[in-house]
């Protein structure tokens, strides 16, 4: 049987999951899950909670791709959802990556925008793609792996000007990708684009 969703099943340079620092937490993690969908929950609360997110840490660490996330314990989401998506790819789950287009501050639009990124995941038992956002829960921001509805990290504000994407990527944006191999130091990247 060919797998239609086989391009969320690759390994990329962001999604490097042949990386022995994968293969040995996708290991680790198999070992506490009983179930595919408990594998995905392991996995998801993993990238969430144990990886933090460099800004709110006010690391400068740049972590390029998911296994540098996994040795630098840092990351900010869109090489968090890249080592989600190595997780999930290396256990045989497609996984893939969305987007939104958020403010800056948090109540208005002034200080510009930034493109946020977040996970798909194909659940077979269900036969539907889901979203989860592994970004890290903080004050205000509380995301959740469900199945049933969408608990994300941030909910958009179209009265801002942000907006939902609600795409299903199987890499990393290249735009992305050139500005982290570019930057020096991930507190003082620019990202103040729209992506499509």
């Amino acid at each position: 049987m060919i797998n239609i969703y086989k391009e969320y099943l690759l390994e990329t340079e962001c999604i490097d999951y042949n990386n022995p620092v994968i293969k040995e937490k996708v290991n680790e993690l198999r070992l506490n899950s009983n179930s595919k969908m408990k594998y995905i929950d392991n996995a998801y609360r993993f990238v969430r909670d144990k990886i933090t997110h460099s800004w709110d840490i006010k690391s400068e660490v740049v972590s390029r791709k998911a296994s540098e996330v996994l040795l630098n314990g840092t990351g900010i989401c869109w090489t968090k959802s890249c080592l989600l998506a190595a997780l999930l790819r290396a256990n045989g789950i497609p996984s893939g990556i969305s987007y939104q287009y958020l403010t800056r501050a948090d109540d208005n639009a002034d200080e510009g925008y930034i493109i946020h990124a977040l996970n798909t995941v194909y659940i077979s038992e269900l036969n539907k793609w889901i979203r989860v956002d592994a970004r890290g829960n903080k004050e205000n921001v509380h995301a959740e792996f469900c199945i049933d509805e969408e608990k994300l990290a941030f909910p958009i504000r179209t009265e801002l000007g942000e907006i939902d994407y609600r795409d299903n990527n199987s890499n990393l944006d290249g735009r992305l990708i050139t500005i982290l191999k570019e930057s020096k130091n991930i507190l003082e990247i620019s990202t103040d684009f729209l992506m499509y």
